[in-house]
């Protein structure tokens, strides 16, 4: 039996949900809960394995006080002419992933932009072995980073 192949737009939404959900500290569980559905059914639509019906987005969006468009922004018709930018999806995987949400959180409460720096240059030295000891360049952030 050949597995089910997941559907782009199913998939987006899914992951909208969660990122709103997310963004306003609810559990699965609790959105579930306010909708009159199971957390693993609420699972199934964040991943895009269900389809969320329109009766049930609109319920969702309401939950999670959003406009029921706001769940199709930034989806890219996999179809169309246009490539899809593999670093954009992969950026939208972290931000949608538990560390990325709670990093992203994290950070941007850091008041400190000098500080933010200076983390960013870090992670940066982290992620590239070959930066034994950064120079001042390295720990300045430019806006073309």
């Amino acid at each position: 039996m050949q597995a089910k192949s997941l559907n782009t737009i199913d998939v987006h939404v899914g992951s909208q949900i969660r990122l709103r959900r997310k963004s306003m500290h609810l559990t699965q569980a609790g959105l579930a809960s306010q909708i009159g559905i199971t957390f693993q059914q609420l699972q199934k639509y964040e991943k895009g394995v269900n389809r969320v019906g329109a009766s049930r987005l609109v319920a969702i969006a309401t939950a999670l006080d959003v406009n029921v468009a706001s769940f199709f922004e930034g989806y890219t018709d996999p179809t169309s002419a246009a490539l899809v930018d593999t670093e954009h999806l992969a950026l939208r995987q972290f931000i949608i992933s538990s560390d990325g949400f709670a990093l992203n959180q994290a950070f941007f409460r850091i008041a400190s932009l000098p500080t933010r720096q200076r983390i960013l240059a870090l992670v940066k030295c982290l992620a590239d072995p070959t930066i034994e000891n950064p120079s001042d360049d390295d720990l300045l952030v430019s806006d073309q980073d």
